[in-house]
């Protein structure tokens, strides 16, 4: 039987390079394999999915209107769905994952975050949580050494930005990976 699996952690975790390297095991195999990216995310072109490492494919952008069940079924049933940016996704289309895996069989692997810059859960993880059979931290690390489990936006001269719109797509030069003492810290304006 199939299962969802969501593989969550902070900025700059890997998670990318994880998907990318999961996919080229299936198709290694000669195993097809239907990849999806939040189409908001354009830093390495419209439908791609990049790492930091420099891996990269294509991959089918979702927004709000998709209907990923009938994408992923589309053509035929893979071997397995890969979905980055799995924070963007809306409960709704978690559920279709979910019907991927359970009706359909196909393993579902979902990377994304868990928390935005305040620390609040979004829509497409809050239900990954509740519905994925597997959930599968990936792990960084913050200044200090400890795990890091948040992420900080900063504004160009390195500042917290405490308040804004949930989203806002950017990579290093937007946040930074922190443990939970020095994500509180920079937010209170305290030094840790």
């Amino acid at each position: 039987m199939a299962k969802l699996y969501f593989y969550y952690a902070s900025m700059n975790a890997g998670k990318s390079t994880n998907l990318l390297q999961a996919d080229f095991n299936y198709r290694e195999r000669g195993m097809r394999t239907k990849l999806f990216t939040a189409a908001v995310d354009t830093r390495a072109g419209e439908g791609v999915i990049a790492s930091r490492i420099g891996l990269s494919a294509p991959a089918q952008p979702f927004d709000a209107s998709t209907d990923l069940a009938a994408a992923a079924l589309d053509g035929g049933r893979p071997a397995c769905v890969l979905v980055d940016e799995a924070q963007f996704l809306s409960s709704a289309q978690v559920d279709q994952l979910a019907i991927l895996a359970d009706q359909h069989d196909v393993p579902v692997l979902a990377y994304g975050l868990r928390t935005d810059f305040r620390g609040a859960l979004f829509e497409g993880s809050a239900r990954l949580l509740a519905l994925a059979d597997a959930l599968v931290e990936i792990k960084s690390v913050c200044d200090c050494g400890r795990k890091a489990t948040m992420n900080l936006r900063v504004d160009a001269d390195g500042r917290p930005i405490a308040d804004g719109a949930q989203t806002e797509i950017g990579g290093n030069d937007r946040y930074v990976a922190l443990c939970r003492r020095h994500f509180t810290a920079a937010l209170s304006g305290e030094r840790a």
